[in-house]
């Protein structure tokens, strides 16, 4: 049964003294039970956290200054005492709370800094895998917990429209049958903007106090915390090591959401086991999705170059019915990714800003070709053609994106995102003061220079031709020109060039230096969006056209259900099976070059496990170690458990280097191998059992 910790106020004797120790000398430690409500927990933890940070804060302040101290109070009582599975969730959520911003800004960034510290401060508290319960621990609906005679709803099959940040309860392919309204993830961000206001008014509510019916914490039902971490722009809490391991466990498929490719199905975090997981199901792998993806751009990028090269302007070649096909599967996968994500997941990703000026680009160039050839206007023709040659400045890129996932170049873009930011914004002044001089010289000079000479004049001046201006200030005007082109020189040459360049410098020394956590950002974003999509049967392109074609037509006659499913899992098979193949092969390989990977202390079983002798019965010579119970299979990742074990929190740095992490993890196992020993010896003294 689970235990209710009672809160205790903070006494002197717990903390050093502290110049704000005023402030919070009444605070209260959460009181938070295990079975406690999500919107319970986020109350709860917002109380304690508005009345221990009321001065604005620095991330760094909070994290090694007394300022601090409570942070640590309170990380040391959840670790402790509190055993709900919803933490982290929490956490982070009230970390989105308050990083929206408010009246206090200064005060609300501080207190989400301080929700982010204590998060990953409370993983560094657990094993690894107990870190994975809890980041992936998924909240559920209050609704189904409140009628357990109502079966939960299945996240096995989703829509095929559900989105990553869809609807707050799951929708299956019956439920469309119910007539129940699909909500896209622009409609859950919605939901999370209003619930700022309930959550800032309720903040403050005592527990016996009514609060409002409407639950501020629903946006965030069937979310883990990780995806919540997403949403709330938690890049410090995804660039710690324990977090990017679990990433990157999902990145390499050590942990996967679905372990069989079946009607019923559902949607779990599990361990990945090869001798009980389908092998269908590593297609939802994003490291072997990112692969597919270079193939299919590098087949793209050929078909392209073959139309190109081949330009037949009388008739539709072969080359170019394949290529039209590679579009039609880009576009639609596209829809399918933005759909699954939502738009926040979605434009986080730099790449598919590429991938939506290709669609456009093909689009253009299609509608004028078959223009072109129904009317026979070949000078059009020659048009849609030259407008095709414009993908190659997107699609190349494209098909290079795999090196943003490379530590070196993915540091790189987030430093060139800002930077082009920056200057998409100083350009606003320029154009201002470019238009200014254009008119005016323009106006002045018009008997000599037309309105187009003049702006090519004024432009070469701009990008660094001074002589030009020098040459012709005295054809302009003999009295305004020399002095009017002296200013529009300087102002051009020296004054805005120069400040550009040191802006864009300034920006490129403040964003590199939190390059890491951006690239880290980007890339757990990307992981997240490939791997926790709702969708069960995912096609590849340009396999999803044969999808769309076959089952789209049969949805308006056949309903959904259990039929509909087996028969997309067939087509599925059917058509994935040499993909499938080539990914068992590689896993083979590698497996025999390098069977160990880092993952070994956290992932399921590889064999079959081997009978051990019995722990002998509990005697007197002492107390027993306390292990936490796993289930049999190992594979699947539960609920985090009341009983847990405890680490001490590492909170030298951010981010520890490998040697301290290796240094860690044998320390961890020789810990846990002594008390195993000890358990396992029945005459051993008290000493023994100790060490």
């Amino acid at each position: 049964m689970p235990i209710r910790v009672k809160s205790r106020p903070i006494s002197q004797g717990d903390r050093a003294p502290s110049p704000h120790w005023g402030q919070f000398e009444s605070a209260e430690l959460p009181d938070i039970g295990y079975d406690d409500t999500f919107r319970d927990v986020v109350k709860q933890l917002s109380r304690y956290i508005a009345d221990v940070v009321y001065l604005p804060s620095t991330f760094e302040q909070l994290r090694t200054t007394s300022a601090g101290d409570s942070l640590r109070q309170l990380v040391d009582h959840l670790s402790a005492n509190v055993t709900h599975p919803a933490i982290v969730n929490a956490l982070l959520a009230l970390r989105w709370h308050y990083g929206t911003g408010g009246d206090e800004k200064g005060v609300s960034e501080a207190r989400a800094n301080a929700c982010e510290i204590v998060a990953w401060r409370f993983l560094t508290r657990l094993s690894e895998r107990e870190a994975v319960e809890f980041c992936l621990y998924e909240i559920p609906d209050p609704k189904c917990i409140a009628a357990p005679s109502r079966s939960a709803p299945d996240r096995g099959e989703s829509n095929e429209r559900t989105a990553l940040l869809g609807s707050s309860t799951p929708h299956s392919d019956d439920s469309l049958e119910n007539g129940k309204r699909i909500r896209t993830g622009t409609q859950r961000r919605n939901q999370l903007m209003q619930s700022l206001s309930k959550l800032t008014m309720s903040m403050h509510f005592d527990s016996d106090e009514e609060e409002d019916e409407t639950d501020p914490t629903a946006p965030f039902i069937h979310l883990n915390a990780l995806e919540i971490a997403a949403i709330a722009d938690a890049k410090r809490f995804l660039s710690q090591h324990v977090v990017q391991k679990i990433i990157t466990g999902i990145w390499s498929g050590e942990i996967i959401f679905w372990d069989r490719l079946s009607v019923g199905s559902v949607k779990k975090p599990r361990f990945y086991n090869l001798h009980t997981a389908d092998p269908f199901c590593r297609l939802r792998v994003p490291k072997y999705l990112k692969a597919y993806e270079v193939v299919f751009f590098g087949g793209f990028l050929f078909l392209y170059y073959a139309v190109l090269i081949e330009q037949s302007r009388a008739a539709i070649t072969p080359l170019e019915v394949f290529l039209y096909i590679w579009f039609a599967a880009f576009f639609y996968d596209e829809v399918s990714e933005y759909i699954d994500a939502g738009s926040i997941f979605y434009a986080a990703d730099v790449w598919n800003l590429f991938d939506m000026i290709m669609i456009a680009i093909g689009v253009v160039f299609a509608v004028m070709r078959f223009i072109g050839l129904y009317y026979e206007d070949y000078t059009l023709v020659d048009i849609a053609f030259d407008v095709l040659s414009l993908e190659a400045l997107f699609m190349v890129p494209r098909i290079c994106s795999i090196l943003s996932l490379s530590p070196y170049w993915g540091t790189l873009i987030p430093c060139l995102k800002e930077m082009g930011k920056d200057f998409i914004k100083f350009m606003v002044l320029v154009i201002i003061i470019y238009l200014g001089f254009l008119t005016t010289f323009s106006l002045i000079g018009r008997e000599i220079y037309s309105f187009r000479s003049m702006a090519m004049i004024v432009t070469k001046i701009f990008f660094g031709s001074s002589y030009v201006g020098f040459d012709i200030m005295d054809d302009i005007d003999p009295v305004f020109g020399p002095p009017l082109m002296l200013i529009f020189v300087t102002l051009s040459s020296i004054l805005l060039m120069g400040s550009l360049t040191g802006m864009l410098s300034n920006s490129f020394s403040r964003v590199i230096s939190h390059a890491r956590e951006e690239y880290l950002y980007v890339y757990s974003v990307y992981v997240l969006e490939a791997s926790t999509s709702n969708r069960l049967t995912h096609f590849y392109p340009p396999f999803n056209l044969l999808a769309l074609c076959i089952f789209r037509p049969l949805r308006l006659f056949l309903p959904s259900g259990d039929k509909f499913r087996q028969a997309r899992i067939i087509l599925l098979k059917a058509t994935h099976l040499p993909i499938v193949g080539v990914i068992r092969v590689y896993e083979y390989i590698t497996s025999k070059i390098s069977p160990s990977d880092g993952f070994d202390t956290f992932r399921g079983p590889r064999r079959a496990a081997t009978k051990r002798r019995p722990a002998p019965p509990l005697t007197s010579s002492g107390p027993r170690p306390r292990v936490t119970r796993r289930p049999t299979s190992g594979d699947d990742i539960h609920q985090p458990s009341p009983a847990r074990s405890r680490q001490p929190e590492d909170d030298s740095t951010d981010a520890p280097t490998d040697v301290e992490v290796r240094i860690s993890e044998l320390s961890l196992k020789i810990d846990r191998l002594t008390a195993l020993v000890a358990a396992l010896q029945p005459g051993a003294g008290t000493e023994t059992t100790r060490t």
